[in-house]
């Protein structure tokens, strides 16, 4: 795999205050929290925000009539929802998240889909802004409206039956971001009605293996990690996880190490666990 640069998905804090005023680009605040959080992203969004930046719920730009969560919605809702935001598909789009890297990667990835050219992500997220003494903003933002046209990558996108024919043929590799006692069944979901355990012939690769303050780790650790849990990264990967947000740290840490053609499963654990046709397995390392 070729080694991917650091500025094919990251740039720097000192680098977007360099550019925060840059006409063709715009900031997206995409924090997301767990539903166990308790936390309301975009009041906090309201309370602080680097300037200039719209608020990205992707639980609104999401399929509203999926009884799950934040899936991805077909693209002419889409088109509607970025035309209010004021993005287009080529301008200059950067990502951050009050967490350092969670919404920001669901929403760096959802971009991508449906065909926007240049996403990136601010490493280290507001946190690292805001340690720097960078300027905040209150309040929600305007912008003046824009044409996204969005095509939908639906090849880099798994549904349940997609997922359930790896399952039973060991191509494509399974990689689930949740947390080891999660992906085991040791634990309760969070999510009612929703089965422990996971996708037989899975893998467990915890997203926070690989992360540092909120950053992904360097590229020999990413691919430690993929490897130490039976990841073979020559070939091909579905990643997946709770509902389809840390399934998206998977696949950029993945893309970060070279790893190009990562599918993604959208309905995630919160659909296979959730329907009782679909197979499950426990207590599995």
């Amino acid at each position: 795999m070729a080694e991917p640069h650091y500025s094919d998905f990251f740039v720097s804090t000192a680098w977007l205050a360099d550019n925060l005023t840059a006409p063709d680009l715009v900031v997206i605040d995409g924090t997301f929290f767990m539903p166990d959080e308790g936390r309301d992203a975009y009041q906090e969004y309201l309370a602080g925000h680097i300037p200039g930046a719209v608020s990205f719920d992707i639980d609104k730009i999401a399929d509203l009539s999926s009884e799950l969560p934040h899936m991805l919605p077909d693209a002419p809702f889409f088109e509607g929802k970025m035309a209010a935001l004021g993005i287009a598909e080529d301008m200059q789009i950067i990502v951050y998240d009050q967490q350092g890297l969670l919404g920001a990667a669901r929403v760096w990835w959802t971009l991508r889909i449906f065909g926007a050219q240049k996403v990136k992500i601010l490493e280290g997220g507001l946190a690292a802004w805001k340690a720097e003494g960078r300027p905040l903003e209150n309040g929600p933002v305007e912008r003046p409206f824009a044409k996204f046209i969005a095509r939908l990558e639906t090849d880099m996108v798994a549904d349940a039956q997609k997922v359930l024919a790896a399952s039973k043929n060991g191509s494509p590799q399974i990689v689930d971001a949740r947390q080891a006692a999660r992906f085991r069944g040791e634990t309760v979901e969070p999510r009612p009605g929703v089965r422990s355990g996971h996708i037989p012939g899975s893998l467990n690769v915890p997203y926070r293996e690989l992360l540092d303050g909120g950053k992904l780790k360097a590229p020999q650790d990413i691919k430690q990690a993929f490897v130490q849990a039976g990841v073979d990264l020559a070939h091909p990967i579905i990643t997946t996880c709770g509902s389809g947000v840390t399934a998206a740290v998977l696949l950029l840490a993945l893309e970060s190490i070279g790893k190009t053609g990562v599918v993604l499963y959208d309905g995630s654990w919160t659909e296979w666990g959730g329907r009782s046709e679909l197979p499950i397995a426990t207590n599995a390392a």
